[in-house]
């Protein structure tokens, strides 16, 4: 294989085709998404209301979602930290992948009109509802700390947590983490946000395929601050309401589109 040498030219040529991929990505786009709805979750429609279900800080919750239904999740006091993974019911070897989440919506900002795809080019969840924006597709749950078995973490929950569905650790993807408010400065490096958090956060996620979810509610590794003890949180299961055919998880990008395209043609 003849090798072409990585020459400042050739480096800024690169750049160039990748900029002018990324302008017609984001110019397709709508001038605004929907602003986070920076308000205390609304009490939920006793109507909708198909199970709820307390997460008690450093513990881990399986559920099933189906088509349509959406998960309403909050801290039950301050803002805490719950990292989600989510699998095709029908084939669980279909999962979340948040590198094509961020690769093909163009950005790492996921919030309220975004989707989160699968490893098969397929939208998984929508995010319907969401009071901050501020969740973190890059850096994942806290890992087992060596000599400490006295503090429950996101890794030993989510291998419990996907032996529960049938799975192995093999299956378990890249973790989403929900009001994590990390950001990444000019200089490549992670840090924490916390003014993006106002203490009485939600998110609403809305099944696009049959689902099985794992959540862990441990505090994110990058909390300078994690609370003790780690609140509960909250995660509602809710019946499927009509989508309108503007809605904005739907059309937000051309790649969300044809994620659509294909979870029909399935």
């Amino acid at each position: 294989m003849n090798h072409i040498p990585r020459t400042p030219e050739r480096i800024a040529a690169d750049r160039a085709r990748y900029e002018a991929h990324q302008r017609r990505g984001l110019d397709f786009a709508p001038k605004a998404l929907p602003a986070p709805s920076a308000v205390p979750a609304p009490d939920s429609d006793p109507g909708r209301v198909l199970a709820r279900e307390t997460i008690a800080g450093g513990w881990y919750w399986t559920t099933r979602l189906a088509r349509g239904e959406a998960l309403r999740i909050a801290p039950e006091t301050v803002t805490g930290t719950v990292a989600l993974a989510a699998w095709s019911a029908t084939d669980p070897s279909e999962r979340m992948n948040l590198p094509d989440t961020v690769k093909v919506q163009w950005t790492t900002a996921l919030g309220r009109g975004r989707v989160i795809f699968s490893d098969m080019g397929r939208v998984m969840l929508s995010i319907t509802q969401d009071s901050c924006g501020a969740h973190d597709a890059l850096t994942g749950g806290s890992p087992a700390t060596p000599g400490d078995i006295a503090r429950r973490n996101t890794r030993q929950n989510m291998l419990l947590a996907a032996a529960k569905l049938g799975l192995d650790r093999r299956d378990l993807p890249a973790l989403l983490s929900l009001f994590a408010p990390v950001r990444v400065d000019a200089g490549g490096r992670f840090g924490w946000r916390a003014d993006l958090l106002s203490g009485q956060d939600w998110v609403e996620l809305r099944a696009e395929m049959d689902l099985m979810l794992a959540l862990s509610n441990c505090p994110h590794p990058l909390d300078p601050d994690p609370a003790q003890p780690t609140p509960a949180m909250i995660a509602t299961r809710l019946s499927a309401l009509p989508v309108a055919a503007d809605d904005p998880c739907r059309t937000a990008t051309a790649e969300a589109i044809r994620g659509f395209e294909n979870n029909a043609r399935m």
